[in-house]
C-alpha cells in the first residue's frame, strides 16, 4: 500500500520514487514558526510531526510521511530564503564553512507515531560575491533550505558531507525504509 506524502516537495518525491516506494502526495498546509529556545533538531522533529498530523487527520487508515529539512550554521537556524537578499545572506554564512543539515521525519499510521531525524555536515567552500550573484540569478536557491541545492549547480561549492547524502537533499531515505519496515513487520 502506497504511504502519503505530507509535502510538496519535488526533491522527497524524486528520492521516494527512486528507492521504489510507492507514495501518493497530500501537502501539509501548517504554519513553519520555530518557537522561542527550540533546539534545531526539535524543531525539525515537530515540523515533520505536524505536517504529518495535518494529514492523517484527513485520511486515518494511511500510513502518513511528514518531513523538515532545516540548515545550521552557529545555532542559526536557515529555512527557505524570503527574498534575493537573504538568500545571499544565507550564502555569505556557509562560505568557507561546515554546517549541519538536519530533516525530522515522522510516519505516523493507525497505532503509532515515530518521530526520528538525521543529521548530515556539510562543508562549503569559500564563495565570492559574483559565485553568490550567479548562483541566486539562477533562481535555484529561492525555494531550498538554507538556499542551495546539493544536487543542482551548488554541488561545486561542496567540498565534503559526513552522513546520508539523500538527508541534504530533503529526505533521508535509508531512516524512512528503515521505519516503514519497523512499522510494517509489526503489522501496525
Amino acid at each position: 500500500m502506497p504511504i502519503v506524502l505530507a509535502s510538496a516537495s519535488p526533491r522527497r518525491q524524486e528520492l521516494l520514487k527512486n528507492a521504489g516506494i510507492e507514495f501518493v502526495v497530500k501537502p501539509a498546509n501548517i504554519s513553519e514558526m520555530r518557537q522561542k529556545n527550540e533546539a534545531p533538531q526539535a524543531f525539525a522533529e515537530r515540523m515533520a510531526k505536524e505536517k504529518a498530523s495535518a494529514v492523517w487527520a484527513e485520511m486515518r487508515d494511511e500510513y502518513v510521511l511528514g518531513a523538515d529539512t532545516i540548515v545550521v550554521v552557529d545555532d542559526l537556524v536557515l529555512g527557505k530564503p524570503e527574498d534575493e537578499q537573504d538568500a545571499a545572506r544565507m550564502l555569505r554564512l556557509l562560505s568557507d564553512r561546515k554546517h549541519q543539515v538536519i530533516t525530522g521525519v515522522c510516519l505516523k499510521g493507525s497505532d503509532f507515531e515515530d518521530v526520528r531525524s538525521e543529521t548530515t555536515a556539510v562543508h562549503f567552500s569559500a564563495l565570492t560575491d559574483a559565485n553568490i550573484r550567479s548562483y541566486i540569478a539562477s533562481g535555484e536557491p529561492m525555494d531550498k533550505a538554507g538556499a542551495y541545492a546539493i544536487q543542482g549547480m551548488a554541488s561545486r561549492w561542496i567540498s565534503r558531507i559526513e552522513g546520508d547524502y539523500s538527508n541534504v537533499v530533503g529526505l533521508p531515505v535509508a531512516l524512512v525504509l528503515q521505519m516503514l519496515r519497523e512499522h510494517r513487520a509489526t503489522g501496525s
